[in-house]
């Protein structure tokens, strides 16, 4: 491990000094993201660029859960964010990127320099198989039609039943919020030939909520990437419960749990949530005891050793679609 010193002037800039020589070496930079997610994200930066003009061999960022990844689409007249990150980090230095479970696989096209993203999946199908009772009377639940993928992967490696929860409001992922909204609306003879009529989508109407697929008396285990901002979670379980549910589970790969999550949690109808340590939560964990956690380092210490000793990838990745 290599020393490297890392602190804020009191006018909040970011210092970086490498300690020891990183000349002709392979560089890992191991960083997870704090609630100060611009402050991190600066520390990376500041830190690959240090060890370029140092004249490292190469520099391998250990990022398990990409920030801002969210931010993936273009919303009305906003920006793709996740890209100009990426640019950033490539432009800093950075040669190799280890991640894992990025919100959207397309991600990967923002860089054009490699990048491992690896799954969290068989960690999370290894803890229902092991801690959750009976878990054969499972059934796999999507919150919505758009986590309907990520939950047909695990029923299908469980040869358990799936459910999709339909008719919940999707705000984040809504025409309404992207691009194709942002030509003007209403028509005008100066923008468009009167002779010339473009047709209008039909505005979408929101149906009831509705679960396709049967959940009564049997174990409800919520799967998704992210769980930051519970209120989806929340209607999913009270949604579960109402249609006879035994107990409600939910696993994620990155549990940011912001704000007010763990309390809403904990006095909400979910029995347990599952998430992985790509991101710390000691504090929630003292707040809501609900709050469980399964390690993956052992995935990314094996993804450093494969790439430093110029040792295939491809193991780590075995028995992923490309659906996964």
């Amino acid at each position: 491990m290599g020393k490297v010193q890392v602190y804020q002037e009191p006018d909040r800039e970011t210092r970086v000094q490498i300690q020891e020589s990183v000349r002709g070496k392979d560089v890992f930079i191991i960083q997870t993201v704090s609630k100060d997610v611009n402050t991190t994200i600066m520390e990376l930066l500041i830190m690959v660029y240090a060890c370029k003009t140092s004249c490292a061999k190469s520099i391998i960022g250990v990022i398990p859960y990409f920030p801002y990844s969210k931010q993936c689409k273009m919303r009305k007249r906003g920006s793709i964010v996740s890209k100009l990150l990426a640019s950033m980090m490539c432009k800093a230095g950075l040669t190799h990127l280890i991640t894992m479970d990025l919100h959207q696989k397309e991600i990967q096209g923002f860089f054009n320099i490699p990048v491992d993203n690896l799954r969290a999946s068989p960690f999370l199908l290894q803890y229902i198989q092991e801690e959750i009772p009976d878990y054969r009377n499972a059934v796999i639940v999507a919150k919505s039609p758009a986590s309907a993928k990520r939950a047909q992967s695990f029923a299908e490696r469980l040869r358990l039943g799936i459910a999709v929860i339909h008719g919940e409001a999707q705000d984040a992922e809504s025409d309404l919020v992207d691009g194709r909204h942002s030509p003007p609306m209403v028509r005008s003879a100066a923008a468009i030939h009167p002779s010339l009529e473009i047709p209008m989508l039909i505005p979408k109407e929101k149906p009831p909520i509705t679960v396709v697929g049967d959940v009564g008396g049997r174990t409800a285990v919520i799967v998704d990437d992210i769980i930051d901002d519970v209120d989806s979670f929340l209607a999913a379980a009270e949604t579960l419960k109402e249609r006879g549910a035994y107990k409600i589970f939910v696993m994620a790969t990155h549990g940011l749990l912001s704000s007010d999550a763990p309390r809403l949690i904990e006095e909400s109808a979910i029995d347990e949530v599952v998430v992985t340590n790509t991101i710390p939560h000691e504090i929630q964990k003292l707040q809501c005891p609900k709050i469980k956690t399964v390690d993956i380092s052992m995935i990314l210490s094996e993804a450093i050793r494969r790439i430093h000793n110029g040792e295939s990838m491809s193991y780590l990745f075995r028995n992923i679609g490309l659906d996964d």
